[in-house]
């Protein structure tokens, strides 16, 4: 009986990275990307980036750095799954590069297959070597400006602009943090009118999230949670528990889930531990349970 039972847990494991993580191999790498519509954020150049802006991006293996010209990738969901939410990923990396494959490319395909729209985010880089960014001033701005920009182009993808998420990793986190739950810097620059639409998602998705800008000053105002990180995540976890009671106590509708003998970045399939195979599948009950998946018509 235990070698059966094993052989179930064994199943179950498969099924999970069959249906969560089975399209690895498929997932574009960096390099392979440059087939993909890339949305520059900014038409003229992202406010203070000046002649970087033409650098080039370096890409290698999973991870993307040396962004000057902040750009979004649209990843659509098929038009016989779509129900009209969408999400902006952020990929963390520790503001010092992009994870871009696990952390984003995959992700997004994984959402496309529940009919989410997504779209991966590249923003500036505040600790890589030489920025003169910072995560609060310019990779905000760019977290924010990519929501702006998926709400006024909610139609040409059959996108319900008041079901539009963002979804963070690691320091991905920190900037959903950043635009859901604190509030926006005055005096920030508007270029053109998507600039004058809400930066605030809908909803937030905050996967070990790190540490910065918690607690949160703006707490009262924020979108619905969903939080998930492992409880021996010696940077993340303390954080993760401090911004849901936070949420909790601001009465903020919020889910928190605490992964035992995990640690950092177990991303989609990343784990030995069945538990945490299936985070995403509490994701997915959780935007459910939230409408966020009910099928609706575009702008309603």
């Amino acid at each position: 009986m235990r070698w059966r039972n094993g052989r179930v847990l064994l199943a179950a494991a498969t099924l999970v990275m069959v249906t969560v993580g089975g399209a690895a191999a498929q997932d574009p790498l960096p390099e392979q990307t440059a087939h993909y519509d890339r949305i520059p954020l900014w038409p003229n150049g992202a406010p203070g980036v000046g002649r970087r802006r033409v650098e080039p991006e370096v890409a290698r293996d999973y991870w993307v750095r040396n962004i000057h010209d902040p750009s979004l990738i649209p990843f659509p969901a098929p038009a016989a799954k779509r129900n009209g939410a969408a999400i902006v990923i952020l990929p963390g990396g520790g503001h010092k590069l992009l994870v871009w494959t696990n952390e984003g490319t995959r992700v997004a395909t994984a959402l496309n297959r529940a009919g989410i729209t997504a779209f991966v985010l590249k923003y500036r880089l505040a600790n890589e070597s030489g920025s003169t960014y910072t995560v609060e001033g310019d990779a905000a701005d760019d977290a924010r400006r990519s929501i702006r920009w998926v709400r006024a182009h909610a139609a040409e993808y059959g996108i319900d602009s008041a079901r539009v998420g963002a979804m963070g990793f690691s320091a991905g986190g920190e900037l959903v943090t950043q635009v859901a739950d604190h509030p926006e810097p005055a005096g920030r620059p508007h270029t053109d009118a998507i600039d004058s639409l809400s930066a605030r998602p809908d909803f937030q998705v905050l996967v070990f999230p790190g540490p910065r800008g918690v607690p949160a000053p703006a707490i009262a105002t924020a979108p619905p949670a969903f939080l998930v990180a492992g409880s021996r995540d010696a940077c993340c976890a303390a954080p993760t528990v401090a911004l849901y009671e936070q949420l909790r106590r601001a009465g903020i509708s919020a889910e928190l889930h605490m992964y035992a003998d995990s640690g950092h970045a177990f991303n989609l399939d990343e784990s030995e531990r069945l538990s945490v195979l299936h985070w995403p599948d509490r994701l997915y009950d959780w935007l459910a349970d939230g409408g966020w998946l009910a099928p609706r018509p575009a702008g309603r």
